[in-house]
């Protein structure tokens, strides 16, 4: 009897666990399926990827066309630079943003000062306009900086985002006590080193977060690129692949190696950046 239960109860428990991992298998093949689509289209000439019905195997003469693409791809931009290009503008922001935005958002979130609340709300508004708006006034504003065809005009403006700041001061508001940085204060810690021993360490799953979402839109930044970079040499990867969809035959196939190459880093590194933010996420609740 003993066995027939302990068997029922495995079983029961196999069940809710498949039915709680089914959903999520799903949703991961179907978010993953874009992706794997795109490599399978790096592969294939122009001819096949128009086929009817499409693609949905690796053919034999894969690595033929994938060789080829990769060709008309080097042959039509000038890619790896490109490429260095978007690595530097993106890396850039990332850095700059975790620095200002978690300086600024320790700010509002430990000091009183006089236009402390309209300071914090006009940065909020700023959140409100679209991107589409203001990109003649940041045309503008580039050109009277000198800063056309150069990096630092795509990754400068959004050093201290609206969005970070705000992420970081909420985060610092719940995670950080006052009595701790007051404690710092007494012990004669300066300002600086209460910032950089005391808050950093603790909200650095925010930075995680963070470098990802500003790594993510700077990477994947094209309105602006498109408006600031007129030279080949300085376009980011958003915008030199668009550049082949001006020509009389797209070749889709060249697109889709571009593509494939562009999302190597993303991927590595959202991978490093959630493994990061998990052991200090679990690295705190063992503490706590």
């Amino acid at each position: 009897m003993d066995n027939t239960v302990t068997k029922g109860a495995y079983f029961g428990d196999k069940v809710k666990r498949s039915l709680l991992y089914l959903p999520l298998v799903i949703w991961s093949i179907i978010t993953i399926f874009p992706f794997f689509y795109m490599i399978l289209l790096a592969t294939k000439s122009s001819s096949q990827i128009f086929n009817t019905p499409p693609p949905l195997l690796f053919s034999s003469d894969a690595i033929k066309h994938l060789l080829q693409n990769y060709k008309n791809l080097v042959a039509s931009t000038e890619f790896f630079t490109n490429f260095l290009m978007t690595v530097y503008v993106a890396g850039s922001a990332t850095i700059l943003s975790l620095i200002f935005c978690s300086l600024s958002g320790y700010g509002f979130a430990m000091y009183e000062f006089r236009g402390k609340k309209l300071l914090f709300a006009s940065m909020l508004i700023t959140m409100m306009i679209p991107t589409v708006v203001s990109i003649v006034p940041y045309f503008a504003q580039m050109r009277a900086f000198g800063w056309l065809n150069t990096g630092h005009a795509l990754y400068l403006p959004v050093a201290a985002n609206a969005f970070g700041v705000f992420l970081m001061r909420q985060f610092i508001t719940v995670s950080v006590p006052p009595s701790l940085v007051q404690a710092a204060r007494i012990d004669g810690a300066s300002e600086f080193q209460t910032y950089y021993k005391i808050v950093l360490p603790i909200i650095r799953p925010a930075l995680g977060s963070l470098g990802i979402i500003v790594f993510l839109t700077t990477w994947n930044d094209f309105m602006r690129a498109l408006v600031i970079m007129t030279d080949k040499a300085f376009y980011t990867i958003p915008v030199a692949l668009n550049t082949m969809k001006g020509m009389q035959s797209v070749d889709y196939g060249a697109i889709m190696v571009g593509s494939s190459i562009s999302i190597l880093p993303i991927v590595l590194l959202f991978i490093f950046m959630s493994k990061w933010i998990i052991a200090r996420v679990t690295e705190g609740a063992v503490k706590g």
